[in-house]
């Protein structure tokens, strides 16, 4: 039985650049707090060492997952965190040569010598392996190793889904066929069938309340990095782009806030040649922020954070859907495509490269503006495949380790293609397409399966070896 995924697993709010390896390890180090509080032992512990592998050392330092571990183990919650302090924080961490875990009991941390980038050793579960070494005050020690795994999920070693609360849904769901199946059999839109879902784990009341939380964080990361000006931090000198677009798209009428904001955007019209300069501003704006360590939604990712959110505003922008049925509707459905593919391929770009990224995002999105448009179940399906199809084989190659090039344009093309495919679907008639959804994501899982590891957010290969900037200039 493959583990129950509900939308809030699928969407989360965080801190940028990398869901894999940055959220990742913030929540695996928040893990292992709460292991040492349940065996008594947090009080205890004398010294502390951290272990990074794999993926998650090669790339480590350009995705922050030395922050995120260091903030996890000060008992940091990345939801809440003051994001503008979190610099100051670390600083402090080095300068004090000092560690507080959970905010409570203080230990001698050095960080050059006591959290280790472990380049060529790799665990064999999966490239994002972290291991925690903690030595109690009575000298005996315990070591801990968890997996992140895409998304923000997180696996402790050893640990089965077996041995986790099993939640009985009341339509199972591992492949699109089962979607449709529930769908055929009790007449449910694709949305419905999902807030069913949701309803096994809390009332409808709390779920919608989430759904409006989790776009409210993305619909300010959009605002947000709209209005943000300057460079991008990593040593690249990435200039930020959307402000600018932003500006000169808006073409001086004026705002003050969002919702004024949308309604400056309408009133210049859906002309078609600013519609696609306007959905690439959105995705940057995300992403940018994601880059500059803001806060922004796993969506199922971060380094693909721009995707959802800029094809939910342009639809909110172009179909007047600013409401929260529309809202929650569009995130429902595309939740459980990204639920599809993490249960059949995976959302990791250390395991499937780009595709298992900017390809899923853009499959979830297709999928929930095409029922967000009345399209049929059977035309999101299609809508999604048609999305991933032509995402098959695409690389993670960062140049530099940072989320930034390719990753920030990527979400445009992803956002782009979402919206084509959504387009497609809905003029075309599912009886007639050669191949399904779950093809499709049996064909990602095996292009990943195929794919070099140097192409696997190593920056091995690709694009990041042949840009002439090494990782100690990051």
């Amino acid at each position: 039985m493959r583990e129950a995924i509900s939308v809030f697993d699928i969407f989360k709010i965080g801190v940028g650049p990398s869901s894999s390896h940055t959220l990742g390890p913030w929540k695996a180090a928040l893990q292992f707090l709460q292991s040492l509080k349940n065996q008594g032992k947090l009080d205890k512990v004398k010294s502390l060492k951290v272990l990074l592998y794999g993926s998650l050392a090669k790339t480590g330092k350009g995705h922050g997952t030395d922050v995120a571990v260091l903030l996890g183990l000060c008992g940091e919650d990345p939801v809440t965190i003051d994001v503008n302090e979190i610099n100051n924080k670390i600083l402090a961490i080095k300068n004090d040569c000092s560690l507080t875990l959970d905010g409570v009991h203080k230990i001698n941390f050095i960080v050059a010598d006591d959290l280790t980038f472990l380049f060529n050793e790799s665990l064999p579960y999966h490239p994002n392996a972290l291991s925690f070494l903690a030595t109690f005050e009575d000298g005996n020690n315990i070591c801990e190793t968890y997996y992140s795994v895409g998304g923000g999920f997180v696996v402790k070693e050893n640990e089965s889904i077996a041995s986790k609360d099993i939640v009985q849904l009341p339509f199972p769901i591992d492949k699109s066929e089962d979607l449709s199946h529930w769908c055929m059999k009790t007449g449910l839109a694709i949305h419905e069938v999902v807030m069913e879902n949701e309803n096994a784990w809390r009332s409808e009341a709390e779920t919608r309340k989430g759904l409006l939380q989790i776009w409210k964080a993305m619909r300010e990361s959009i605002y947000r990095g709209c209005h943000q000006q300057g460079m991008l931090p990593g040593g690249l000198l990435v200039k930020r782009r959307a402000a600018d677009l932003n500006r000169k798209l808006i073409a001086g009428r004026p705002y003050n806030d969002y919702e004024s904001w949308v309604e400056a955007i309408r009133a210049g019209g859906n002309d078609f040649k600013y519609v696609l300069d306007w959905v690439s501003c959105f995705a940057l704006a995300v992403n940018e922020e994601n880059a500059s360590f803001g806060r922004v939604v796993t969506a199922p990712t971060n380094g693909a954070a721009g995707v959802i959110p800029a094809v939910l505003q342009y639809f909110i922008v172009t179909d007047n859907a600013l409401n929260d049925d529309k809202i929650i509707q569009f995130m429902l459905t595309a939740s459980e495509v990204g639920s599809i593919f993490k249960k059949g391929a995976t959302i990791s770009a250390a395991m499937g490269g780009c595709q298992a990224e900017i390809g899923v995002s853009s499959a979830m999105a297709a999928a929930a503006l095409t029922e967000s448009r009345g399209g049929t179940q059977r035309q999101a399906l299609m809508a999604a495949e048609i999305a991933m199809e032509h995402h098959l084989g695409l690389t993670c190659d960062p140049i530099g380790g940072l989320v930034q090039v390719p990753c920030i344009e990527r979400n445009t093309m992803g956002a782009i293609k979402a919206i084509t495919a959504s387009s497609l679907a809905l003029q075309s008639a599912p009886d007639f397409a050669k191949v399904s959804l779950d093809t499709v994501v049996k064909t990602m899982w095996e292009t990943a399966l195929d794919m070099d590891s140097k192409y696997k957010e190593t920056a091995d290969g690709g694009l990041a070896v042949h840009i002439p900037l090494s990782l100690s200039e990051c």
